[in-house]
Order: C-alpha cells, then sequence, then structure tokens
C-alpha cells in the first residue's frame, strides 16, 4: 500500500522551519554585530513554531505516527477492532471540532474587535485564523486514516 501523503501540510511545516532558523539566524548575526535585536522575531517566531506545529501533528496524523497505547486493539478481534478504530477516530474528530469552533469564534471576535498583535500592531486574527483551518484539514487526515484503517491499512504500522 502506497505510504499516505499530506503535502500540503508538510510544506507548510518546512516552511514555517525554514523561515524559523532565517529569523533567528538573522536576528543572532544583527544582535552581535549591534546589540540589539529585531523587534517582529518573537512574534513571528512564535506564530510559526505554532503553525510548525500544527502541520506537524497534522502529517503525524495521517501517517498513523501519533503515540498511542494499542495493547486493546492488538488483542481485539476484528469486529469489536473496528468499533474501537471508529471510536477513536470520534474522539478525535471530537477534540478537534472543538478547536475548530472556538478557534474559529475567537478568530471572528478577534476580527470583529479589530484587535492588533502586542509587538508589531499587525491584526490578530491573521494570526489565529490558522488554528482553525488546521484543525480543519487535521478532520480530514483523521477521516482518511479512519477509512484506511478500517480498510485492513495502516493499521500496525508501530
Amino acid at each position: 500500500m502506497k505510504r499516505p501523503d499530506a503535502r500540503f501540510e508538510r510544506v507548510l511545516a518546512s516552511l514555517a522551519l525554514l523561515l524559523v532558523g532565517l529569523i533567528s539566524l538573522a536576528n543572532v548575526i544583527v544582535r552581535y554585530l549591534t546589540n540589539a535585536s529585531f523587534a517582529f522575531t518573537e512574534e513571528f517566531s512564535v506564530f510559526l513554531l505554532v503553525l510548525l506545529t500544527f502541520a506537524g501533528a497534522s502529517v503525524a496524523l495521517r501517517r498513523h505516527r501519533h503515540i498511542r497505547i494499542s495493547f486493546l486493539e492488538h488483542r481485539l478481534p476484528r469486529g469489536p477492532r473496528r468499533v474501537l478504530i471508529v471510536v477513536q477516530s470520534l474522539c478525535g474528530l471530537a477534540v478537534l471540532g472543538l478547536i475548530v469552533w472556538f478557534g474559529g469564534l475567537l478568530t471572528w471576535q478577534e476580527y470583529q474587535w479589530e484587535t492588533l498583535s502586542p509587538g508589531l500592531g499587525l491584526p490578530q486574527w491573521v494570526y489565529l485564523i490558522w488554528l482553525p483551518v488546521l484543525c480543519v484539514v487535521m478532520m480530514l487526515r483523521q477521516f482518511q486514516i479512519m477509512r484506511d484503517r478500517l480498510n485492513g491499512g495502516n493499521d500496525d504500522e508501530s
């Protein structure tokens, strides 16, 4: 079976990591040469690290690489095992759905209130919109991995 792909998230995570590295390197060089640092680096770095975390979590989800306890799952017969897979997936979808809902609500409120970021004064919703968007992508990956596992793929790749 072909390895599942999460190209969008892999590219996004790679770009975020590259930008964090470049921003940090530039900041270190400037601080070394001038004893001052760029003001924007912390705000952008935190945002990019959160982006990297969610994109990486989505890749891990699609590849069925999240930490899990599979003791019970491996000892159940096929029928109950399939039920357990569905329950596991529904629990994951419920958590992600809550993040999408509340993250979307927070983003909408920040947009309506025109809240600006404390460091650079950029619209706060620009940073927050990625939370519900990437959780929706993770929900898609959760459906994909559930389908694959129910069809017998990606089941025992520990």
